[in-house]
């Protein structure tokens, strides 16, 4: 009866003594609400700014070509042996130095100057055919004045020109070259010679400077005239100056006879 008793006894005190509250588990479910939230703020701030830009759903992200290439592995390239011995040459085109400017602009305004002396040319033959209508060249040689031939005398009838003008190309004394003189002179003796001063030295033979006379032709480069004695000659010089008698003013020259 004693052992019922105790029994009955534990169980009125289990039965009086209150049940504890089941504990909530809530703290779990909770944790991971706020990652979820946590994780979603910090995607959405992560996004670029033309993520949230009105038409730019459509917005493709695609490699670049920089992206591209630094995933590119090393690369191996294979020439060709023969390009070894491939000569490379220069481009033909040149750049015009300042010398060739130089060149260019200096023959430039020596065409100028030629066609300002064609131009002067012109106008002093239109003077020179207008100012005179004695006896030409032709004309002497068709009917000599001199018919009697010395060097004395071909160098008198010079002589009586002194004063005449240059004129390019000019052969009457209305104008005399250096040629042009000596042609007109010795055309009145009856020799005809060219309206060239390398002509009339061929024509001639060269003799030496000590047995030249009044009347032998001294020769140079370009250039002639009468030997007027003592080293002088007697030359229509050039434009602008008048047939004179002036000293020989270069060794650079040689004395030619006509008529032996």
């Amino acid at each position: 009866m004693e052992s019922v008793e105790k029994v009955e006894s534990s169980a009125s005190s289990h039965r009086a003594r209150p049940r504890a509250a089941p504990k909530k588990r809530r703290g779990g479910i909770a944790n991971i609400v706020v990652m979820t939230l946590a994780t979603g703020l910090v995607a959405t701030m992560a996004l670029p700014a033309y993520a949230f830009a009105p038409g730019s759903q459509d917005v493709s992200f695609k490699a670049t070509e920089s992206t591209e290439m630094s995933k590119t592995q090393a690369q191996a390239v294979e020439v060709d042996a023969q390009a070894a011995t491939v000569s490379v040459a220069r481009e033909g085109f040149t750049a015009t130095t300042p010398e060739e400017l130089a060149a260019a602009a200096s023959a430039a305004a020596a065409a100028v100057a030629a066609e300002t002396r064609r131009v002067e040319v012109a106008a002093q033959m239109t003077t020179y055919a207008a100012s005179y209508s004695g006896p030409s060249v032709a004309d002497f040689l068709a009917n000599p004045t001199y018919p009697n031939f010395d060097l004395a005398s071909v160098f008198n009838v010079a002589s009586q020109y002194q004063g005449t003008p240059y004129v390019y190309g000019g052969a009457t004394p209305a104008g005399f070259d250096c040629s042009g003189f000596i042609m007109y002179v010795y055309a009145q003796f009856g020799i005809s010679l060219p309206h060239s001063s390398v002509g009339q030295a061929a024509a001639g033979t060269k003799i030496s400077i000590e047995d030249a006379v009044p009347g032998d032709l001294v020769i140079m480069d370009g250039h002639d005239g009468f030997y007027a004695g003592n080293g002088n000659i007697l030359h229509a010089p050039y434009t602008g100056q008048s047939v004179r008698i002036q000293p020989i003013w270069t060794s650079d020259y040689y004395i030619v006879r006509i008529g032996i």
